[in-house]
Parts: C-alpha cells; sequence; structure tokens
C-alpha cells in the first residue's frame, strides 16, 4: 500500500495548491497565486492540476500541466500535454511522489487524446534535469534567449 495518494485539485484546495505553487514560484505574492489558481479552475478543459497527499491528509507535491497548442520545442506533434511545474516538498522528496503526480498528467494527457508530455526546466536547474530524466524524459534541446533594447 502506498503512503500517498494523488487526486486532482479542485476549488477546496486553494490553500494547499497555493501553498506548493508559492514553493515553486516565489516570485508571485500568495494572493497572486490563488488569482492564477482561479483561472486554472476556470479553463478545466486545457489546464489541470494535481496534489499529492500523505497518509495524513497533507497536499505534500503538485503537478500543474495545460494543452499546448502552439509549437513545443522537441516534439513531433500538436497540440501536446506540457508539465507547467512540479514540486515536492524536500521531506517527501525521493518517495515517488513526483512518479505518481507525473502518471495522473499522463491518464490525462492520454484521456484527451494526446501523445506527447513535454516540460522545461532552466538550464541551472540540474536538480530538475535529472528528475525529469529519471521520469523518463528525453532532453531534446537546450536554449539560450537572447533579447536587443530597440
Amino acid at each position: 500500500m502506498s503512503t500517498f495518494s494523488v487526486r486532482g485539485a479542485g476549488p477546496g484546495d486553494i490553500d494547499a495548491w497555493a501553498g506548493l505553487r508559492h514553493q515553486l514560484w516565489p516570485e508571485l505574492a500568495f494572493d497572486g497565486h490563488r488569482e492564477e489558481i482561479a483561472e486554472a479552475l476556470s479553463q478545466s478543459n486545457s489546464v489541470v492540476a494535481f496534489l499529492c497527499f500523505n497518509v495524513l491528509g497533507r497536499a505534500v507535491g503538485l503537478a500543474e500541466a495545460s494543452v499546448r497548442s502552439d509549437y513545443v520545442n522537441g516534439c513531433e506533434t500538436s497540440p501536446v500535454a506540457f508539465l507547467e511545474g512540479i514540486v515536492v516538498e524536500p521531506t517527501s522528496r525521493r518517495h515517488g511522489v513526483a512518479g505518481l503526480l507525473v502518471s495522473a498528467v499522463c491518464d490525462w494527457a492520454r484521456g484527451l487524446g494526446l501523445s506527447e508530455l513535454a516540460s522545461d526546466a532552466s538550464l541551472e536547474n540540474t536538480v530538475s534535469h535529472a528528475m525529469h530524466a529519471a521520469l523518463g524524459f528525453e532532453e531534446t534541446e537546450r536554449v539560450v534567449y537572447f533579447r536587443m533594447p530597440l
């Protein structure tokens, strides 16, 4: 029996969802996360979030995904499912939580008839690179973006 369970996040999960989101994207204020969650809940056909709970019922992991119809680097099809973000609390890492979350995202994407799941991570985030590789993702390319003020 697993010590963790995963389910789709809903309106009753906003505080736990926002708290985990804030760990992933700390530059956004907590209220900003709540606003983005409300927007995500209104787009239930193209955006999804899954929460992973420990045996005490505490949310310890989050995965958010969307359907992207624009070109996604390294993909062969369109639209694709895109793992927008995934976070696992440090005390729950290396216990299969990320795998459970990604599996839920894959099931959701297959249910929509999609055949690819894409994701990204910043070049310096080697912990994320290792997690993606351990979960079966393959690296497709590395990109550096440039800009020039006019």
